[in-house]
């Protein structure tokens, strides 16, 4: 299996499960649980392949020349972290069966899961700097939508919202801080930026872009002092909670610690902002997890402290504290998913997490409260366990570093009494839930769970037990093919004996047990009692309380600056905008000024002069006469769009002309639909303008500004004609457009080929604003029933747009619109399709193409709107604008896909002559799918816009009914 296809599979499992019906529990967890199960084994059977520092790389192209390709890469460490999601991922599905009640919405649940291994699959295969934040983005997403799945919780809403914030933001520094990289390496290729160490580190950017990087790992790794969105996450269901927690998610900041490890650390600044957030978050993390009388906020505080060990290993400069680093990310792994899903299981059983109310479960649950123990034993470093192996990796490391003085002494008395700490909590998981008393005021008699909801922690630790006792056979190959992309490709010399004899590090690790066994008997009829609430000293230090203060200064500030700069006026907000402008495109002129250039000049033209003459005059009884007669204001502005598309044609443009004259068409139905919601004008005076005086004064400011505007645009353009400029960017055009792009019109071979990326993410952005048109005035629609017209009323029914211009003169109106036979208007639609279709047809080659044949179409169907009425017209024709909008999307999207599927960039066009029977020789270029995809995406985004409109001023306008008491005409 390829990593094309490893990656895609569980984002076609997330398709599926979100399509499987609500009670289909067995079949979603069963997908997810193949889906997973199948990567698994193909991540591991893919390991002789990276075992001795191979690297498997599938490159696909998208935009060479800008060094942006979709890039998947596997190497050991890459492997390790795929085998962690993909495999706990496995089990957690498993877990998730009898867990997830039928009654909650299974599907999405499964569908969300799926996504969000994709997303973090995704972020360890990435081999391009770009890539890695797209996924890294996805990540965020996902896990909003799985940590906010009961969303009728108000904290699950609030734990979802704080991860998403603090996750996003780090995202966005994180973006800056590879765009620096790359821009410093001189490629987003991550092979190329792996092989750059000196370069990046002795670069003068480096500062800059080293804590913009680090922003984003440490705040997605909840350290230190992000570390408190983190906890809050606790609101999802558990076995979100046990992924999240062992092998994604969280686990994404240290991956890209270690990943960027060769490349950013061995400096003094490396050193002190990771190890220091590293330290901190040890010792903070740790403390607080002994205080919370919450299973699973015990866990997720040490699960804070644990990733701080991991950054601090990562901080040490030191290669073998590199290693321990990666050891530690494989234990926690396992202890804590384990971990995770005995809680769930005690939880699921007892029906409370509270601590103090659980207690003496190991007579009702023996079996889990011994794999608990296991795990939570493995967790505290006690030996035997896995987890003890790297902890005294760690205390190796904080013992024999080469630093300053206080360093030196300090960071072995931080480790060893964060590992004091740690044996404290992980007694009380232990011994305040499974011994003691049988607790008598549970909700629920705890019993064991089923046999396979058991499974996956059983065999998770077994793990810790095999990897404690056996190290150098079970996990030393696997540690060592992991570690080496890490430190650079040259292991250090290191030992997974379980003995090592009497050491430093096992005396630090014997006085942290004894430590912790007498810290938790000092504080347990404390902990008993309840007296801790919030862990004491730190409780005033809250980052929940800073975040949402923080939140609330900004939005306080953000409706301050509103109420400045914003107002309900629209002509006011236009102005600003205006005027914004123009300040914008002065600043450089002040300080470079402005030249005129030697280019030879055109001779003049009496026709054209006269042609511009009458737009300016236009456009001033536009501005006059807007004060009085909108419609007259309409047309003189639509004389200006003439005369524009004029200019084109007289310049040698048409296919800019064509592209003018329909949307000058189009632009005015829609101001035409939008006259009506305008506000009255009483004696030439707007009624929001104030007196006259007042009017006078503004339209004399607004005046100033439009000549000031219009006058600088025609000295910058004057500025930029006069100049000679090179013609390398026409000439590579024209030149390539028939060889390449197989057309002679150079314009649409621009937007469908050259430039078709651009041109995809145009429609995209036309689709979501018709879409938001439609969604803000769906409530308009009239009601279903109302659509069906008697028979005397099909041949024409005059609506919304016989009565815009004025009320007053709505029957005058209707009435020359009813001199239009709506028979004309029908006849004319099958005309206009031909029209459209020759244009579309011959948009590759000559003038034309998708988008001017769209709208041409589009002002077609409008024009049945107008003479024979809303109504009439969706009684009688079904449009469906919304199929439109998603077949040409999908049109225009599998047209770019189809270059990848042969091997080319994506949306590369290809050419063939065909030879048909009845047609004889054809030229046909793959380009013309993609304008289908414009075509259609036009029409349906144009029909979609206008209609809604439509109907909101049929609904606005729609005669009210009379009275019962004055009967009905």
């Amino acid at each position: 299996m390829s990593l094309i296809v490893l990656l895609l599979l569980p984002f076609i499992g997330s398709c599926l499960a979100g399509v499987l019906p609500h009670n289909a529990r067995n079949s979603e967890s069963v997908l997810a649980g193949i889906v997973a199960l199948i990567g698994t084994v193909q991540v591991a059977m893919m390991y002789p392949q990276i075992a001795d520092g191979g690297v498997i790389r599938e490159e696909i192209l998208w935009l060479p020349s800008m060094g942006l390709n979709v890039i998947l890469r596997m190497d050991g460490f890459a492997w390790l972290f795929s085998l962690l999601v993909l495999g706990i991922g496995t089990l957690v599905s498993l877990y998730a069966r009898y867990y997830m009640s039928p009654q909650d919405p299974v599907p999405r649940f499964f569908a969300f899961f799926l996504a969000f291994m994709g997303a973090m699959l995704g972020l360890v295969l990435s081999g391009n700097l770009i890539q890695i934040v797209f996924f890294w983005e996805l990540t965020s997403l996902f896990s909003f939508l799985l940590i906010g799945y009961w969303h009728h919780r108000a904290d699950a809403r609030r734990g979802a919202y704080m991860a998403l914030m603090v996750t996003g933001a780090g995202g966005l520094c994180l973006l800056a801080g590879v765009i620096i990289l790359g821009h410093v390496v001189g490629s987003y290729d991550l092979d190329k930026v792996l092989a750059a160490g000196d370069t990046i580190r002795g670069h003068a950017l480096y500062p800059v872009l080293l804590p913009l990087i680090l922003l984003g790992a440490l705040s997605k790794s909840a350290q230190f002092p992000f570390h408190f969105w983190l906890p809050h996450a606790m609101a999802a269901p558990t076995p979100v909670s046990a992924y999240l927690h062992s092998a994604t998610m969280v686990k994404a900041g240290v991956f890209l610690l270690a990943r960027f490890w060769p490349v950013l650390s061995g400096t003094e600044e490396w050193f002190w902002i990771v190890g220091g957030a590293g330290a901190c978050t040890l010792l903070l993390g740790a403390y607080a997890a002994m205080f919370q009388n919450d299973l699973k906020g015990l866990l997720a505080y040490s699960t804070i402290s644990h990733l701080g060990l991991i950054t601090l290993l990562l901080g040490l400069n030191s290669p073998l504290a590199a290693v321990a680093a990666v050891f530690h990310i494989l234990n926690h792994a396992t202890f804590k998913a384990s971990l995770f899903m005995a809680a769930g299981i005690i939880d699921h059983e007892s029906g409370t997490r509270d601590i103090r109310k659980l207690s003496g479960l190991f007579r009702l649950i023996p079996f889990t409260a011994t794999l608990a123990m296991v795990a939570s034993a493995s967790m505290a470093g006690v030996p035997l366990m896995n987890g003890f192996l790297s902890k005294e990796m760690f205390f190796a490391e904080t013992v024999f570093i080469s630093s300053t003085a206080w360093v030196e002494m300090t960071l072995p008395v931080i480790a060893t009494l964060a590992g004091t700490f740690s044996v404290a909590y992980a007694l009380r998981f232990t011994v305040d839930v499974f011994f003691g008393p049988t607790a008598t005021d549970l909700p629920h008699t705890p019993h064991e769970p089923p046999r396979w909801m058991r499974a996956p922690v059983e065999l998770l630790v077994l793990t810790c037990l095999v990897v404690g006792i056996f190290p150098a056979y079970s996990v030393g190959p696997l540690l060592a093919a992991a570690a080496l992309p890490v430190v650079g490709g040259e292991l250090p010399e290191y030992s997974l004996a379980v003995w090592h004899g009497w050491n430093a590090p096992l005396m630090m690790s014997l006085i942290a047990m004894g430590g912790g066994i007498l810290l938790y008997l000092v504080l347990r009829t404390q902990f008993q009692h309840g007296r801790f609430r919030y862990p004491p000293v730190i409780e005033r230090f809250n980052g929940k309380r800073l975040f949402e203060r923080g939140q609330v200064l900004l939005m306080r500030t953000a409706r301050r600056v509103e109420g400045i700069f914003t107002t309900r006026r629209l002509q006011k907000q236009l102005f600003m905008l205006v005027l914004a402008a123009l300040v914008a495109g002065m600043l450089p002129l002040l300080f470079h000024g402005l030249s005129w250039g030697d280019r030879p000049k055109i001779p003049g033209s009496g026709v054209f002069v006269m042609l511009w003459l009458i737009a300016i005059a236009c456009a001033i009884g536009a501005a006059w006469q807007a004060k009085y007669h909108r419609l007259a204001a309409l047309i003189m502005v639509g004389v200006c769009g003439l005369m524009t598309c004029i200019t084109f044609v007289w310049f040698s443009a048409p296919d800019l002309a064509l592209t003018q004259l329909v949307v000058e068409v189009v632009t005015t139905v829609l101001i035409l639909l939008g006259l009506r919601w305008l506000p009255r004008r009483i004696e030439g005076v707007s009624p929001l303008a104030g007196s006259q005086e007042r009017a006078r004064l503004r339209r004399l400011r607004d005046l100033v500004l439009a000549v000031m505007v219009g006058g600088g645009m025609a000295l910058l353009s004057y500025a930029m004609l006069t100049r000679p400029t090179p013609n390398f960017i026409s000439s590579f055009y024209l030149s390539r457009a028939l060889p390449e792009g197989g057309g002679t019109n150079v314009v649409n071979v621009m937007l469908v080929d050259f430039r078709g990326f651009d041109t995809l993410g145009e429609i995209t952005v036309l689709v979501a604003v018709a879409l938001a048109v439609f969604a803000l005035l769906r409530r308009f629609r009239p009601p279903r029933e109302s659509i069906q017209l008697p028979a005397q009323q099909r041949s024409l029914a005059p609506d919304m747009v016989t009565d815009l211009i004025n009320p007053r003169h709505a029957e005058d109106t209707a009435l020359g619109f009813m001199m239009v036979p709506a028979v004309l208007a029908r006849l004319v639609l099958p005309m206009a399709m031909l029209v459209s279709m020759y244009l579309f047809m011959r948009g590759h080659n000559q003038p034309g193409g998708g988008f001017v044949a769209g709208l041409v179409m589009s002002v077609a169907f409008i024009l049945q709107y107008m003479v024979a009425g809303t109504q009439w017209v969706e009684a009688q024709m079904s449009l469906r604008p919304l199929r439109w909008m998603g077949t040409g999307l999908l049109c225009a999207t599998l047209t770019g896909a189809g270059a990848l599927f042969f091997g080319y960039p994506f949306l590369t066009t290809h050419t063939a002559h065909l030879h048909l029977p009845v047609l004889g020789d054809l030229h046909v270029a793959s380009a013309l799918f993609f304008d289908i995809g414009v075509f259609t995406v036009v029409v349906g985004s144009t029909l979609l816009i206008l209609t809604a409109l439509a109907h909101q001023s049929v609904r606005a306008h729609r005669p009210q009914a009379k009275p019962a008491s004055q009967g009905v005409a």
